[in-house]
């Protein structure tokens, strides 16, 4: 396939098994105390976002029995008939929706062994799971995408004052309130392996995010996510496992805020392996937060390196490439 895009060009050349180094380890950062060290936080955040691209964040202000809940309500919504899925399919060209194995990676051609639910606010009107099946879902994941997005904008209003721009630049760019809300709260469930793992088939095949910045809940135990930090992404890929903790956040930079840095923060390759034989076979859960620009926001940084491109022409060229 031919695609415009130069980072859907790269994801094309990156679907190989590549090697493993767990030498080097993803930085934590403890964010407790946000205002008060804020200046240690921000230069903690920028090195590694331009050195790794992906760092964890610790002592966050997201309350972990919150997260507890969120993930019983996902496995709750995957654990339902199919049936009852269906009914809140995807909508097309959207970040909306239930699917099952459609998201096709541009790295491997393949589907990826999961399915997935997006909540992005403005479209969810018919999308949301029937109240007399699963009774607290809505609220207890609007009250989990708030709290992300708060977090999500705390984080990146850091990368703005490095950057030169105003502090609340990305917060106006993600305005909560707006009908052009894009940001996206996703509830992923990677499928049980059945039988021994085929080749060129994964849980999420090797690719960057679309986002300015992501977020990923996971679970203790619950191990399988890989990053290909820094230099590594642009020969022979060598993996690094990302550990699975409940009380960690992990972040990565997306192509977004790539572009809008104009390079200087890193956007990192990752991907979601197969079960290894020693793990067993049994499936996978996370949640992931996207902090993806308003539509009517124009992409292009200060030194214009990329041609300018509205977000929702950017969100829509991704997802033709992946659905």
């Amino acid at each position: 396939m031919n695609y415009q895009l130069d980072e859907l060009k790269f994801e094309t050349t990156i679907g190989a098994q590549g090697g493993l180094d767990n030498s080097r380890k993803i930085p934590v950062i403890d964010v407790s105390d946000f205002e008060q060290r804020r200046q240690q936080i921000s230069d903690e955040l920028w090195k590694a976002a331009t050195e790794v691209g992906f760092f964890q964040l610790s002592h966050h202000s997201i309350p972990l029995e919150l997260v507890k809940n969120a993930f019983e309500q996902s496995r709750a919504f995957f654990g339902q008939d199919p049936l009852a899925k269906q009914a809140l399919s995807l909508l097309a060209g959207e970040n909306a929706g239930w699917e099952y194995k459609k998201q096709v990676r541009p790295s491997t051609g393949n589907a990826d062994e999961k399915e997935s639910y997006q909540i992005t606010l403005p479209k969810m009107n018919a999308l949301w799971p029937e109240q007399q099946q699963l009774p607290y879902f809505k609220s207890i994941f609007m009250d989990f995408e708030y709290q992300a997005w708060a977090l999500g904008m705390d984080i990146l209003s850091c990368f703005a004052e490095k950057l030169g721009m105003d502090r609340y630049f990305f917060s106006q760019a993600h305005d909560r309130a707006s009908q052009h809300y894009q940001s996206t709260l996703r509830l992923l469930h990677y499928l049980p392996l059945q039988g021994a793992a085929k080749s060129g088939v994964w849980r999420a095949g090797a690719h960057t995010d679309f986002d300015c910045l992501t977020m990923v809940f996971q679970q203790d135990g619950e191990s399988g996510l890989q990053a290909c930090p820094g230099k590594d992404a642009q020969g022979q890929q060598l993996w690094t496992d990302v550990e699975a903790r409940s009380d960690l956040i992990t972040c990565n930079i997306g192509d977004m805020l790539m572009r809008w840095s104009d390079d200087q923060l890193k956007s990192t390759l990752h991907r979601v392996r197969m079960p290894n034989p020693d793990e067993g076979q049994k499936a996978r859960h996370s949640i992931a937060f996207f902090c993806q620009a308003n539509k009517n926001q124009m992409i292009q940084g200060p030194k214009k390196k990329y041609p300018a491109i509205s977000a929702q022409d950017y969100i829509k060229q991704r997802l033709q490439a992946n659905f």
